[in-house]
């Protein structure tokens, strides 16, 4: 598929809030191996018995949430991606949720010592982040974006920058310290 420069993914996010029919077909080519790209990164991190939605479907997935959502004022191509980071988000969230209640994989259980912010691999591991991520965005809403653009987004830390509209060092200390706030939290849910 092809990759279009960040203007051409603008351009047609902007022509598609002005409901241009077109516009939508000429972006989907454009974004989908990017799309890919984040939704294989989220999905191989999954166990391999856990495993319940392949890359492409979590992409078709996306779309059609998208597609089938409220209008969104697109601002750029990096906002285009923040909110497929959110949609990823409840996707797999609401996917894990349904897996537990299907079947209980026995208490939590989070190898964080050393956590780079990669999504976890088990059931509850993923809905422990979720919940401890739901509190931090609720202590600090911009420090919770931050973790969802970089952590489910994939997000560089300059993209995740121009997203909030922030500099790229304040990003870097707002992941920093983030990080350590879900590190706490999800040692003291572990430790109880």
């Amino acid at each position: 598929m092809p990759e279009g420069r960040p203007a051409d993914v603008t351009a047609l996010l902007l022509a598609w809030r002005r409901d241009d029919a077109h516009a939508l077909d000429e972006l989907v080519p454009i974004v989908y191996s990017e799309l890919r790209r984040l939704a294989h990164a989220r999905m191989r991190r999954e166990s391999p018995g856990q495993v319940t939605l392949q890359t492409t479907a979590l992409v078709h997935e996306v779309y059609l949430r998208l597609v089938d959502g409220t209008r969104v004022s697109w601002q750029n191509r990096v906002h285009f991606y923040a909110v497929c980071a959110q949609v990823m988000r409840r996707i797999l969230v609401d996917r894990a949720r349904a897996r537990r209640s299907l079947k209980r994989d026995g208490g939590v259980r989070i190898e964080i010592a050393d956590w780079d912010g990669e999504v976890p691999a088990r059931n509850e591991q993923l809905l422990a982040l979720d919940e401890a991520l739901g509190r931090l965005s609720e202590a600090d809403p911009h420090r919770g974006r931050v973790v969802e653009l970089r952590y489910f987004g994939g997000l560089t830390l300059e993209e995740t920058a121009e997203a909030l509209e922030v500099s790229v060092d304040r990003v870097r200390r707002d992941w920093r310290v983030a990080r350590m706030w879900l590190l706490r939290q999800l040692e003291t849910e572990v430790t109880g």
